[in-house]
């Protein structure tokens, strides 16, 4: 019973992790994790380790079916990466240094907010508008706004995939797939990142519910980012919008209940 008990926890972790990702680049860490504490009873740094372990695959295998359907900017992509890399690691350090805060609800209240813009506020920008900004300034402003989300994720802890997502939109004005597409493909690696640290430091994993979550997020992550690249923007934008609403709203009653 306790095994049946625990495949249902996992499944719908991985099913609440998968979605996210396809259709919002939504790290698994924000939703696996406090479902795996809460009714796992795992230690909470281990759960974090199994979330991004999920998340590498999810975002791999998302990112490829963006990049397929030509909605990703991996040029572009790759120096956002290396930016938000680097000062992940400098917030990181600097949030060492400065007496302790409690931030974890910075990723949860996001994820809400930024689902009710999405649904509110839908972005309808076309690549044709997109191919309008001359590459050296979309270069200079993904090195840029690289820094800034790096800097926050690394001082916060959190929030990388929504911080992507809003900046990539709201600032640097990607249409929704390629900045979906583009966030996936940065999240692969930062979570892979994330993942290795975890391990090699906690040590090995729970390996039975380690599987379980990497097959349900990689699953239903294939699942949404397909059905992602084939809706119309209106359709994309509300069903990312109610996605990131229902999933901000379940971490929020699954961390209460931690």
């Amino acid at each position: 019973m306790q095994i049946l008990f625990t495949i249902l926890v996992i499944f719908f972790a991985g099913m609440g992790a998968g979605l996210g990702t396809g259709f919002a680049g939504m790290s698994a860490a924000a939703v696996i994790s406090p479902m795996l504490i809460t009714f796992l009873h795992m230690d909470p740094y281990m759960a974090v380790g199994i979330a991004l372990s999920s998340d590498v695959l999810a975002s791999a295998v998302s990112a490829y079916t963006y990049g397929k359907n030509k909605n990703l900017d991996i040029r572009n992509g790759l120096i956002m990466m290396v930016s938000v890399l680097t000062f992940t690691v400098i917030g990181s350090y600097i949030a060492s240094l400065v007496p302790s805060r409690t931030m974890g609800s910075f990723s949860v209240f996001m994820t809400f907010l930024l689902g009710v813009k999405f649904i509110v506020r839908p972005v309808m920008t076309t690549k044709e508008a997109m191919q309008g900004v001359s590459p050296r300034k979309r270069a200079i402003q993904s090195l840029v706004c690289g820094c800034l989300i790096g800097f926050i994720c690394g001082f916060v802890g959190a929030g990388g995939g929504m911080m992507m997502l809003l900046i990539l939109t709201s600032v640097l004005g990607y249409e929704l797939k390629t900045a979906v597409g583009t966030s996936v493909f940065i999240m692969t690696f930062t979570a892979l990142t994330g993942a290795v640290s975890h391990f090699t430091i906690g040590g090995a994993p729970d390996w039975t519910v380690f599987a379980l979550c990497v097959v349900f997020t990689l699953l239903w992550a294939r699942i949404a980012a397909v059905f992602a690249n084939r809706a119309t923007p209106k359709t994309l934008n509300r069903a990312t919008g109610v996605i990131l609403v229902v999933l901000g709203l379940v971490v929020l009653i699954f961390g209460a209940m931690a």
